[in-house]
């Protein structure tokens, strides 16, 4: 039965309160949603809500008669909250924060994070507890929200890989494994924990990982153990770096050190948004329906289109050069001027009915402007900049008789210092779930090997770039191992440099792989890896699936040395 809501009772922005909705089987549900907006239209109100626990791309408007006023809860009123740096919407950076609060004329309220030195403590085991590693997981599974685990190199007393700047992504891997499951230990331990090292696989096939190298040990053991390594860090969404103005796209979570201490902005450009700047207006989708050829997009997130062309039912875009119009006459007199049957630039790839064309930011300076506009409607961790120059733009096209089709793009700086092949990357929802997520980042390390690098993604990823990744990661690498052939009648070996160096992905990814995969053992002083029938089995059964690949011989690329900036 629907629960009406009480018309004396005035609902206003900031309130909390169950809403009625549809869950995937169909069925109702009542989560917890915050209103964000409350509007007047002749007759009734609307309430725009956005679901606690959910993306934000199911934020909706909803009427009167879907909201719970049983359970209202009015938003609090607080001591105003301390900033840092004077930067509004910033979280305080010490535990003297919380002496402002206490003597605050308002009530005390439970703080949202606990203070710096209380989470450092809490992060350092004692020598009789569990290794640090498991404490992370343990920790991560208790934060289910936060899609990346925090993790430190530790320093060594030889040669180590140079880390960056940034936290390195382990692809969650602790809100996939439970504590049970078997870790790298320290050698050290390994005669006490062999139990857990071997759990009871059917048939398995194993593989040595040379560990002999001082970088690849090290690197392996920090990122497992962080035996010595840094105090792991709690995630401090309040921090974030100052950011040029560039174009769109999606970044690490704009950590710069492990004091806490802003860096100076990357020249080149980022893409990542600065959530400590969000607003009302920026958290409410403001576009209904976007008309792009022969498909009507429903976006999930706010864009910055003009404020006139909110209002309008459908937003019109021709789909060859992105241009927005008010109306479906506009366009129409639009397409009979515009000359342009495939996107801008260079065509670099060709096979089938699928292309990519690579688009200089700055000579065609209008069409990557409106791309940034048309994916900022479905990237919630990007923010949209008007300088392009900084970037590329590959923009993957499906031909037919009338023309070349967006389906999808991925942007990257022309200079990374930080080995960043992408800035940002989207699959137009109409061709998601079809294989081609996946072929644009098979595209994005095509390029990298070309080019003699490794590469990896900027963080933060959305979820669902998340998931591509590391399905993307786990099946290159899988394919990897599988083909390997046993030398002399003994197991095969391969390093972390080998898998690096033949996929172009970058180490901290493949570690993290093999982790989340739950492929590394440590056994009699060396680091095996171990392949369950179920696992080899899930690999084929995907590989049958995927039949969009990437043919190197298809690609007609040449790297530039983008540091000359006459060529930019």
């Amino acid at each position: 039965m629907t629960k009406m809501a009480d018309s004396s009772v005035d609902v206003v922005e900031g309130c909390r309160l169950p809403v009625l909705r549809k869950n995937q089987e169909n069925e109702d549900e009542w989560p917890l949603a915050e209103i964000l907006s409350v509007k007047e239209i002749p007759g009734r109100k609307l309430y725009y809500v956005h679901y606690i626990d959910f993306n934000k791309r199911l934020d909706e408007w909803v009427t009167p008669d879907r909201l719970d006023m049983k359970k209202l809860q009015f938003p609090k009123k607080e001591a105003k909250t301390p900033t840092k740096n004077g930067l509004p919407g910033s979280r305080p950076s010490s535990p003297e924060s919380e002496v402002v609060r206490a003597a605050g004329a308002g009530p005390q309220h439970t703080p949202s994070r606990p203070p710096q030195p209380q989470a450092q403590q809490k992060s350092i085991p004692t020598k009789t507890s569990l290794p640090d590693f498991q404490v992370l997981q343990q920790q991560a599974q208790r934060k289910s929200l936060d899609l990346n685990l925090q993790t430190a190199t530790a320093p060594s007393r030889g040669k180590t890989l140079p880390t960056p700047k940034r936290k390195a992504e382990s692809v969650s891997l602790a809100t996939q494994v439970s504590p049970a499951t078997p870790v790298p230990c320290l050698p050290g331990s390994i005669e006490a924990s062999q139990a857990s090292v071997y759990p009871a696989v059917r048939d398995t096939n194993t593989f040595n990982l040379k560990s002999n190298a001082r970088d690849d040990h090290e690197q392996l053991t920090s990122l497992t153990t962080n035996g010595t390594a840094r105090r792991p860090m709690p995630n401090q969404p309040g921090r974030k770096r100052k950011q040029p103005p560039n174009c769109g796209g999606t970044d690490e979570d704009s950590q710069d050190s492990s004091d806490g201490i802003p860096s100076t902005p990357r020249m080149t450009g980022s893409l990542v948004s600065d959530r400590s700047h969000d607003d009302i207006v920026t958290r409410m989708k403001n576009i209904d329906c976007i008309e792009l050829g022969r498909h009507r997009l429903k976006p999930w997130y706010f864009s910055p289109y003009p404020q006139e062309l909110t209002t309008l039912p459908i937003l019109y875009l021709c789909e060859f050069c992105l241009k927005y119009l008010k109306s479906l006459k506009c366009l129409q007199r639009h397409l009979t001027k515009c000359n342009l049957r495939h996107p801008p630039g260079n065509e670099i790839y060709r096979k089938g009915t699928i292309s990519f064309f690579e688009i200089d930011g700055r000579k065609n300076k209008t069409y990557s402007q409106n791309l940034c506009l048309l994916a900022k409607c479905f990237l919630d961790h990007k923010t949209l900049y008007y300088d392009t120059d900084p970037f590329l733009f590959y923009v993957m096209t499906e031909y037919d008789s009338k023309g070349f089709h967006i389906v999808g793009y991925f942007s990257k700086e022309k200079e990374s210092t930080e080995d960043y092949n992408v800035a940002c990357i989207l699959t137009l929802p109409p061709y998601q779930r079809r294989g081609y997520g996946k072929l644009l980042i098979e595209f994005s390390y095509e390029l990298s090997k070309v080019e003699g690098k490794t590469g990896t993604p900027e963080k933060p990823l959305s979820d669902l770039g998340l998931l591509s990744y590391r399905s993307y990661w786990s099946q290159t690498i899988l394919e990897i191992l599988m083909d390997l052939k046993p030398d002399n009648g003994e197991r095969p070996q391969i390093t972390i440099n080998d898998i690096s160096e033949i996929t172009s992905v970058k180490k901290e990814d493949v570690i993290s792989t093999l982790q989340y995969l739950n492929l590394i053992n440590y056994y009699k002083g060396q680091y095996i890896l171990t392949l369950s029938e179920d696992i080899v089995e899930g690999h084929e059964r995907a590989m049958q699936k995927r039949h969009l690949r990437i043919d190197s011989k298809c690609l007609h690329f040449t790297p530039k040395d983008w540091s000359k900036r006459g060529k930019w």
